[in-house]
């Protein structure tokens, strides 16, 4: 018998290289403790944009993008990487940095001279870790129903070396406790934010802790993101987001109340501007047309690409890193400038030292900045493992629905895919509510073979109907079909060919 399940076709599902970023990801989540392998930069100081605190939080970013905007009833593949990457971000390997940083006595602190030396990382400003460890706690929270991160000390940052530091350091934290200190931080600069290092306030650094205040009200009620982001607005009236010309205002100088612009203007503007539209839309499109039309270059057949402007503070020779260039893509996708991003995505795929390994899909390090004919060719590692692919899974408005709220009580209850044999490729997960059906997609990883899905929240259902590539599937048929039985879903895939199965109640 043969159903009409044209339908199915209209539901997002994931293509080759959307499924290599997200197994690159899903890799790098499962690697043993203090394994970086392909994730370290130029430096070890954390100081620039290539931190490791930067990858993985990225990384979690793009899971959760993709979870809530195309696959958003297959917490399988999210959940546990999720989880794994915020034990990672939390490794001393990316905080450490503070405790020199913290002293300030640099370029733009010189002002408040040397400081004390400080451990913990979230008491006083770094709002460059803190407010990564505070949301995405918060949004596996959300995305999950799993209170881990509430649990006490469920957030601990800790140190312990033989040769030196005494009996160690030890800093307890859970979701709560780490959000309601980054918000009584914001209250005390009237809104203003949080500082980076010390003194210094940037724009960008301000945005996932605002998320991380709407996740927080999602779960637990209450008002903090409006508050934060109504008091955020005026109180940058008094210095201007946006430049005389165009550019979003990078940073202030807290003590002198002077606000910078950094030389990578645009790097920064795409930056800011995605993560800005998850809450000010209106504002970011307004002024992300004129500051895409100032970056964007023509490349070959049709490509887009972006001259990447050099980082302060850095020598001639210096590679060039693609935050400028994985940045548009990321702000093109969450605008709905799909054009764009698909003509930046071309070029990076081109020319930007792109490498599939084990079915996962990356961007590598290159340090060389331009080809004979002057393309930019060079990549850092911040770009390749987590931004580029946060803008590929990302879809329009994806940070902004992330924001609002997407899920609602009944979404918990609806048929979910909470477990999957390691060798499926999973490259579709629906329900429709109005049809009371779960579509699945998968696509073969290795040779032909029988994989096992466990289904929640189907066992009181009944048994349903079973469509396999839009023909029915009998209960007791050949096992080469599709199997049901109370909550595990059997199929024998075929080798290199994708199949689709729908579950009818």
């Amino acid at each position: 018998m043969v159903r009409d399940v044209a339908w199915v076709e209209d539901l997002p599902e994931l293509d080759d290289r959307q499924a290599g970023a997200l197994r690159h990801i899903t890799n790098v989540s499962n690697r043993l403790a203090g394994d970086w392998s392909g994730m370290l930069g130029e430096t070890s100081l954390g100081e620039d944009f290539g931190a490791l605190r930067f990858q993985v939080a990225y990384m979690a970013y793009a899971l959760a993008l993709t979870h809530v905007n195309r696959m958003p009833v297959a917490p399988a593949l999210f959940r546990g990487p999720m989880d794994r990457l915020v034990t990672k971000l939390l490794s001393v390997d990316c905080w450490l940095y503070w405790s020199y940083v913290s002293t300030g006595n640099g370029i733009f602190n010189k002002s408040l001279g040397e400081l004390p030396q400080k451990w913990d990382p979230v008491a006083k400003d770094n709002i460059m870790y803190s407010a990564y460890v505070q949301s995405i706690a918060l949004m596996y929270h959300y995305l999950f129903r799993d209170a881990k991160y509430a649990q006490p000390a469920a957030l601990t940052f800790e140190l312990t070396s033989m040769f030196w530091g005494g009996d160690g350091k030890r800093f307890e934290y859970d979701e709560r406790s780490l959000n309601d200190l980054i918000y009584w931080q914001m209250v005390s600069t009237g809104f203003l934010g949080v500082a980076c290092e010390p003194n210094c306030i940037f724009q960008v650094c301000n945005q996932p802790n605002i998320i991380g205040f709407r996740m927080h009200d999602l779960i637990y009620g209450g008002s903090l993101a409006e508050e934060a982001t109504t008091g955020y607005v005026k109180a940058w009236e008094d210095f201007g987001m946006v430049t005389n010309d165009g550019h979003f205002q990078t940073m202030i100088q807290y003590q002198e109340g002077t606000p910078l612009l950094a030389p990578n203007a645009f790097g920064m503007d795409f930056w800011l501007g995605t993560l800005l539209h998850s809450w000010y839309p209106d504002f970011v499109e307004c002024h992300y047309p004129s500051q895409m039309d100032r970056s964007v270059r023509s490349g070959p057949d049709g490509t887009l690409w972006i001259m990447p402007e050099a980082p302060p503070g850095k020598r001639p020779d210096a590679p060039l890193p693609a935050l400028d260039m994985s940045w548009a893509i990321a702000c093109a996708t969450e605008v709905g400038d799909l054009d764009r991003a698909s003509r930046l995505l071309a070029y990076a795929d081109r020319f930007l030292n792109p490498v599939w390994r084990d079915g996962s899909y990356h961007y590598q390090r290159r340090d060389d900045n331009f080809d004979a004919q002057g393309r930019y060719i060079g990549m850092d590692v911040a770009s390749g493992n987590a931004i580029i692919h946060l803008a590929r899974l990302n879809v329009p408005n994806g940070l902004k629905t992330l924001y609002d709220g997407p899920w609602q009580d009944e979404h918990f209850t609806e048929p979910a895919v909470t477990g999957l044999s390691a060798s499926a490729d999973l490259r579709r997960a629906w329900f429709d509510c109005q049809r009371q059906a779960l579509a699945l997609t998968f696509a073969p990883r290795v040779s032909t073979r029988e994989i096992v899905i466990e289904i929640a929240n189907a066992g009181d259902r009944g048994l349903p109907q079973i469509i396999r590539d839009g023909r029915v599937v009998e209960h007791g048929g050949p096992r080469g079909a599709a199997r049901f039985d109370g909550d595990l879903l059997l199929v024998r895939l075929n080798q290199d060919s994708r199949t689709t199965v729908v579950l009818q109640w």
